[in-house]
């Protein structure tokens, strides 16, 4: 619970400017999130790891199927040594 204050008191301490350039950024994150689940299209645990920017491993170490945000992540299938992950829209 700290941490969460922390981060709250550095980003208010942020000019606009960087904070207006991470909200653009979130949103084409958002963005590419609803293009890969609208088109039905599969991505790497690498891929999802950079969408959500987290470190790969931890995609691979949530399971088969969980949420993220406004998705539902689903593992589909192996190809080679690749995990391919499909997100699903749900409002």
């Amino acid at each position: 619970m700290m941490e969460s204050s922390t981060n709250s008191i550095e980003e208010l301490q942020l000019p606009r400017e960087v904070r207006v350039a991470q909200l653009n950024n979130l949103i084409d994150t958002l963005r590419i999130a609803d293009e890969i689940a609208s088109k039905g299209y599969l991505i790497s645990s690498s891929e999802l790891a950079d969408l959500m920017d987290i470190n790969a491993s931890a995609v691979t170490s949530r399971g088969d199927h969980w949420s993220w945000r406004n998705w539902v992540v689903s593992r589909v299938r192996r190809e080679g040594n690749q995990i391919l992950w499909q997100l699903e829209r749900v409002d």
